[in-house]
């Protein structure tokens, strides 16, 4: 296991330590929440705990029902105690980039509806300033072509998402993801704005003023906790 994979697998663990006995748990999406999913199960089946999993994609439900943890819909539970997740970028503002999984709208809705938030990355993930990981935006199929054009006139250097065969990628909720290869997001919640107000955007993964918490994996686990 090398050293990032390892940093991922001591956030997610620890991660797991959080959870209590009755809650419903947000489970989010990626290779660092695999491994608390893992220990979430564990934990489940060797203390019994009484847990509801609220998934953010297909990928996590395939991933949660294989280990034997119960789950419901976003609309099925009246809230979500805690929500783990990954996040592919975390300033120090601890605002995030997410959606590198292609997740972002559902992860979104499920954050919404939780009481706490936690992001669990590695060392990696850490920067001064969002931009490195380029910023996915969901959007409508109809018309993406037109968007692709007005986010490029932009200077924001947009290209859709393709699978391995070159197809445009398709996300759960049936929509395209056009990623902005940026370098730099100096002025987040303008960028937010901006594209909120763009007819034909679903979501974008920019999650700003989110995260109640972020584990960072390394030699030893680091916790940053956003002040009030």
């Amino acid at each position: 296991m090398d050293k990032q994979t390892e940093q991922k697998r001591a956030a997610g663990e620890y991660a797991a330590s959080l959870i209590e006995d009755g809650m419903v748990v947000g489970l989010g999406t990626g290779s660092t929440v695999k491994f608390f999913i893992e220990r979430l199960a564990a934990r489940i089946n060797q203390e019994g705990l009484d847990i509801v999993g609220v998934t953010t994609s297909r990928q996590t439900s395939s991933l949660a029902k294989g280990w034997g943890i119960k789950l419901k819909s976003v609309d099925e539970v009246p809230g979500i105690d805690i929500t783990i997740d990954g996040a592919d970028e975390v300033d120090v503002a601890l605002n995030g980039i997410k959606g590198g999984g292609a997740a972002l709208l559902f992860e979104k809705i499920v954050a919404l509806n939780s009481s706490r938030n936690v992001w669990i990355i590695d060392e990696s993930k850490y920067h001064p300033k969002l931009g490195t990981f380029p910023l996915p935006v969901e959007v409508v199929p109809y018309g993406s072509h037109q968007l692709l054009k007005r986010f490029a006139d932009a200077d924001l250097h947009p290209q859709f998402r393709r699978n391995a065969d070159g197809l445009r990628l398709t996300t759960d909720a049936g929509n395209y993801i056009i990623d902005l290869q940026l370098t730099e997001i100096t002025h987040p919640q303008a960028l937010a704005y901006y594209l909120e107000q763009t007819i034909g955007v679903v979501e974008h993964g920019l999650f700003l003023q989110v995260v109640d918490a972020v584990i960072i994996g390394g030699d030893e686990i680091t916790i940053i906790e956003r002040q009030a």
